[in-house]
């Protein structure tokens, strides 16, 4: 069986006995509760945390790689330029997308005083860790200033990977202007690092299904279906908006722009999609989107390795939309409706936080507080959504998952590197074998190449 069929059915067990266990027993039963304790949250955490434990390494050493695989650093400016330009197009319409879709649905006239008090009851402690977090982390001018990192060892301890992209791209730089010889050993050796983290990346995969069936267990045996009820028409609106850029907006970019069929692009990128779905981070997801990336769509491993950790941290197409959606929902939940002109700065703040958010669980959470801030809702107010976050947190980290690969596809394309007549006819992560070669084994089932 492939390794996604294993990860979608442990997705599928996982949540359908969350749901029962929660219509049976209730989520606050003792067993259900010391089952998530001891069990379900330990395996979907150690699951989360191999492939955490990555990330940084593997952001240092593909973005190193990518800058130094492209050789001229003119050649780098223009193809980052292009890739943040594609990513602030593709978020800027994917949050006018949101903010049509609730401006004409206007899901939070729907919510009556008593559901939004008793929300605010019920979520007041947890609410209140994000508005602490919020204040420690204000969006300004210093946020751009601390990219440029101090200390490179303290941003990969610190989670910063702004930091760490920053000190990649200049490490990469640093090794096309040094002796040729001694430069090759540099790149042999940050080779060597991505291919040891690909390793660890197969070797966490491998638990992939198991900590996936623990990680929604442990939601939906919580909440269930109850949250859903009075929120049932926002969570309808967010989820519809994001499956409209999704189906609509990406697929006519990859059918068009990128000159492939957008049925064979999502099928070869499927591995992806479902690991953040599960994972809820792009962080997380960025190790399988680099394999999936070479492998599947058979880009070249210079502008994976440049594109993608780019993406986990600036390409949040589903986060901003979401952004935009809930301020929108709230700002009419708190009897605060907004104008034109004041939804146009509410696409526009949506663009920049999403772009500051943390590739985790529930990161954009706290610059969603600032932005309410703005337009006179109070901080406690994000405790209305928070029930319901988790759920929709997968589905727009699955956006912005999507998000990368297209600006990958794009980018190489772009530059004459790639084409549609490039995908490999077989791919799959779950392949048997190896070799000396970075990246994911060929498939011996189907007598498969590496690109």
């Amino acid at each position: 069986m492939k390794l996604q069929t294993k990860i979608l059915l442990g997705l599928l067990a996982g949540a359908a006995a969350g749901i029962a266990v929660n219509l049976t027993l209730g989520g606050d039963h003792p067993g259900v509760v010391a089952f998530n304790r001891y069990v379900a949250s330990p395996v979907g955490q150690i699951f989360l945390r191999l492939l955490f434990m990555v990330v940084m390494p593997l952001v240092f050493a593909s973005i190193a790689l990518g800058v130094a695989g492209i050789g001229d650093i003119r050649k780098v400016g223009r193809i980052g330029g292009k890739t943040i330009g594609y990513f602030l197009i593709t978020t800027v319409l994917s949050v006018t997308l949101g903010l049509a879709v609730c401006a004409t649905i206007r899901p939070g006239s729907r919510v009556d005083a008593s559901t939004r008090d008793g929300l605010l009851a019920s979520y007041a402690d947890e609410a209140s860790s994000k508005i602490e977090t919020s204040q420690q982390n204000e969006f300004g001018i210093e946020t751009f200033v601390n990219i440029v990192t101090r200390n490179p060892i303290k941003s990969a301890v610190d989670g910063d990977m702004l930091g760490v992209i920053f000190f990649g791209l200049m490490f990469g730089a640093g090794i096309t202007l040094i002796h040729e010889k001694r430069g090759k050993f540099l790149v042999e050796w940050l080779e060597g690092i991505s291919e040891v983290v690909i390793k660890i990346v197969e070797m966490a995969m491998k638990l992939a299904p198991f900590g996936v069936a623990g990680l929604i267990f442990g939601v939906t045996s919580r909440f269930g279906f109850a949250l859903f009820a009075p929120l049932a028409i926002y969570v309808a609106v967010v989820l519809g908006a994001l499956l409209l850029h999704a189906t609509v907006t990406m697929s006519l970019i990859v059918r068009f722009v990128i000159g492939m069929s957008p049925v064979l692009f999502f099928s070869r990128i499927r591995e992806a999609l479902i690991t953040a779905f599960s994972t809820s981070s792009s962080g997380a997801t960025l190790p399988t989107n680099i394999a999936v990336g070479e492998q599947n769509l058979g880009l070249p491993p210079k502008v994976a390795g440049f594109v993608y950790p780019l993406g986990a941290t600036m390409c949040m197409h589903g986060t901003a939309l979401f952004e935009g959606t809930t301020v929108i929902f709230l700002c009419e939940v708190f009897g605060k409706p907004l104008s034109l002109g004041q939804m146009a700065v509410v696409m526009v703040m949506c663009v920049i936080t999403a772009v500051g958010a943390a590739g985790v669980p529930g990161g954009s959470i706290p610059l969603l507080v600032g932005v309410l801030a703005m337009f006179g809702v109070p901080a406690a107010g994000i405790a209305v959504i928070l029930g319901v976050d988790r759920v929709l947190d997968m589905a727009r980290t699955t956006v912005n998952v999507l998000g990368d690969h297209t600006a990958a596809a794009f980018i190489a394309k772009s530059e004459g590197l790639w084409t549609a007549a490039d995908v490999p006819a077989t791919f799959g992560m779950d392949r048997a074998g190896a070799d000396d070669s970075p990246g994911w084994p060929a498939d011996e089932s189907t007598g498969g190449e590496k690109k």
